[in-house]
């Protein structure tokens, strides 16, 4: 199981995260303090206040979604 903080700062951000999620198939969560949402969800995490850093902690392992991760990691 990893986790990273990443931002994601505008719907399209969100979309192409959605994407490479729904693609993986293990369980994927994004959350800040108590909310916690699947992140194969796209409206579940456009639901989410996109102004902060959200948390990111996946169930399994894929070189092609951590490639995602990084490019929405905020250092």
């Amino acid at each position: 199981m990893c986790q990273k903080q990443i931002k994601l700062n505008a719907k399209e951000d969100v979309q192409e995260f959605v994407r490479a999620a729904g693609k993986c198939d293990f369980d994927i969560d994004v959350f800040y303090n108590r909310i916690i949402i699947d992140a194969k969800s796209i409206l579940g995490v456009l639901s989410m206040d996109l102004t902060r850093v959200l948390t990111v902690r996946c169930h399994g392992e894929s070189k092609e979604f951590n490639r995602t991760l990084q490019k929405f990691a905020v250092a």
